[in-house]
């Protein structure tokens, strides 16, 4: 896997796995469209196959089929001990300087100081609910965990082994006793803990989500009150009149930060180092941005935004960063000799919470 040292001529093509919304080519919406003026200005025309989970992404970058990724915490580093991405040559990215300084060389994009891809945007995983079934809104994400809750058994949660770092982001709040520092980093005793909040939570779960139009029709319809989302469901889901508000309630939030990771098995490599370039330039970040709903990594992006759209987001606030627990995948080796749950277990425990 070695680091690119050049970008040379274009190959003509370039296919990325992403999530929805991150590649628009005007079929969605036609006044959203980043990707027509990219393959015009480069000539790589653009192949992109939507995933719906971190899981289904490193299974298809693990194809060698995909020349790039829009990769989430949760992903990455599974990409990156598994050879499927190489590392990227930051002097090659003509937006790096302009990058917000607290995205680069985390736990969730870098491996000892090593960059694996650019930084994209990021969000919290918000608590949404129907403004019309709470008298109050909610400040606790209790309202998802503990009984007597105003959503009832209408709560739905996201459908990933990633969603036992919010059953433990509450306990880290709600338990003391547990000593949870790190949501992500958990020993038995408290991945015990988090796995048996979810058991309870089940019952009164009427959907798990990864679909998000699936989540905008569980809430318009009224299946669902209250539960974890992203903002960009609940900005579609009142963009069709469906009564719902967004909070990050007391405890804090889990959230995601997104990384361009180039493959390194990658055929079009030049064009993908172009779309690295390309995503991150202000225009097209403030376009995705507004689009999806978070916040862009390029804070130059809030020259181009609707008014108030970068405060809304907290764009450059690195204090409000550092309160969202970012995915990151959980590893056995957590550090300081300590030992935690990994992933395979993660994933295992979700199939059996799930039932």
């Amino acid at each position: 896997m070695q680091m690119q040292q050049a970008i040379g001529a274009t190959e003509g093509r370039l296919n990325l796995v992403v999530w929805a919304g991150y590649a628009e080519d005007g079929s969605s919406d036609p006044r959203v469209d980043w990707v027509t003026p990219f393959t015009k200005a480069t000539g790589c025309k653009v192949n992109a196959k939507v995933a719906d989970t971190s899981d289904a992404m490193v299974a298809l970058m693990k194809t060698g089929q995909y020349d790039g990724v829009s990769a989430s915490g949760d992903a990455s580093l599974r990409l990156v001990y598994g050879g499927d991405v190489a590392p990227v040559n930051t002097g090659l990215l003509t937006n790096w300087d302009d990058i917000a300084p607290y995205l680069k060389n985390q736990p969730y994009n870098s491996v000892n100081g090593q960059m694996y891809g650019v930084p994209h945007g990021y969000g919290a995983n918000v608590l949404m609910y129907r403004t019309d079934k709470f008298s109050q809104p909610p400040t606790s994400w209790g309202v998802v965990w503990e009984d007597n809750s105003p959503a009832g058994t209408n709560l739905t949660a996201y459908d990933s082994p990633i969603y036992i770092a919010d059953a433990a982001l509450y306990l880290k709040a709600k338990r003391p006793d547990l000593k949870i520092t790190d949501p992500y980093e958990l020993d038995d005793k408290q991945f015990n803990a988090a796995v048996e909040l979810l058991r309870k939570q089940r019952t009164k779960v009427s959907s798990y989500w990864h679909n998000y139009l699936d989540l905008v029709q569980s809430y318009r319809v009224g299946d669902t009150h209250a539960g974890t989302a992203w903002q960009v469901i609940a900005n579609l889901a009142r963009d069709q009149k469906v009564p719902v508000a967004t909070t990050i309630p007391a405890e804090g939030s889990t959230g995601w930060s997104d990384t361009w990771m180039i493959s390194s098995k990658a055929q079009h490599p030049n064009c993908m180092y172009r779309w690295m370039n390309w995503i991150t330039t202000a225009k097209v970040q403030a376009q995705v941005a507004q689009w999806f709903g978070q916040a862009p990594a390029n804070p130059k992006a809030c020259r181009y935004t609707a008014k108030g759209f970068c405060s809304d987001y907290r764009v450059g606030d690195a204090e409000f960063y550092r309160k969202i627990a970012f995915w990151k995948t959980p590893v056995a080796d957590c550090g300081g000799g300590r030992k935690c749950v990994d992933y395979d277990r993660w994933a295992q425990a979700w199939t059996e919470i799930k039932g």
